[in-house]
């Protein structure tokens, strides 16, 4: 039996990528999931592909004041939160003296505030209950530098650095906390990812990885989260990545280098 099986779960950004494919995953092991995102078309995608089997609500993760409503609503009506993945994310791309102040803001609301949102939502109710697993998706671009998407990286290491904290405050409340941080996966993101000065195909054609699949990365997530891993880290290259710039951050500074030199060769 799936360690998931009659478990409640809330999964924010559901309708596309990692969080479709958390859903999907979930509701086949007999989680009982509350899919949301703010882009309700897709999200009624979602509805069909689980024959109504996942709950999909709309919901905009900078607004604090719906995430905690929603998640009391669930709360009342389930009796209980078992799971949170707070996985809603979105990207700017481009050399830092491009990207405007609106558009950090952007970012930021979604990616940082937004998993507070969820986090503090989650945290409140967990508490109240003495369990519950908070499972928050950054990226492998807040563990190690990630020049051409400074918006994103800096959102994703504020993540990180939340998470692995409060676990050491929930750790006593019975209460786990989790982050996540991928390698690329290939995903929505970059048809999404606004490109500031620079062509889209040349961007994606020039990443150097091979993308992870969503449905291989769901699978990556539950298995860390089943383990109660405290940072999730996946494919082998994010794994290894990680070492070496805990090692010695010097390491990593010509695959920087290259990545900001390669976007200013076709930078508008």
């Amino acid at each position: 039996m799936s360690n998931f099986n009659g478990k409640n779960v809330i999964i924010t950004g559901a309708a596309d990528g990692i969080g479709k494919s958390l859903a999907l995953k979930l509701n086949q092991q007999g989680a009982k999931v509350i899919a949301t995102d703010i882009n309700e078309e897709k999200l009624a995608l979602l509805t069909g592909l689980t024959n109504g089997s996942v709950v999909c609500e709309p919901l905009d993760v900078t607004d604090a004041d719906a995430v905690e409503l929603l998640f009391k609503e669930v709360k009342e009506q389930l009796g209980q939160i078992d799971y949170v993945f707070n996985n809603a994310g979105i990207a700017v791309t481009g050399d830092c003296r491009d990207i405007s102040l609106d558009q950090w803001r952007k970012v930021t609301d979604v990616n940082q505030w937004g998993v507070i949102h969820g986090a503090m939502a989650a945290y409140q109710i967990m508490a109240d209950q003495g369990n519950g697993h908070i499972i928050n998706v950054a990226s492998l671009a807040g563990l190690i530098p990630f020049p051409t998407n400074l918006p994103y990286s800096a959102t994703k290491s504020a993540v990180a650095g939340l998470s692995m904290s409060l676990r050491a405050e929930a750790q006593d409340l019975g209460i786990k906390v989790s982050v996540v941080c991928p390698g690329f996966i290939r995903s929505n993101i970059f048809d999404a990812t606004e490109m500031v000065n620079v062509p889209r195909e040349a961007i994606v054609s020039n990443i150097a990885f091979k993308l992870v699949e969503t449905d291989v990365a769901a699978d990556k997530i539950l298995s860390g989260v089943t383990k109660n891993k405290a940072v999730i880290v996946f494919p082998s290259y994010a794994k290894i990545l990680w070492w070496i710039y805990r090692l010695s951050p010097a390491l990593v500074k010509p695959l920087a280098l290259q990545l900001i030199r390669d976007l200013r060769k076709v930078r508008h």
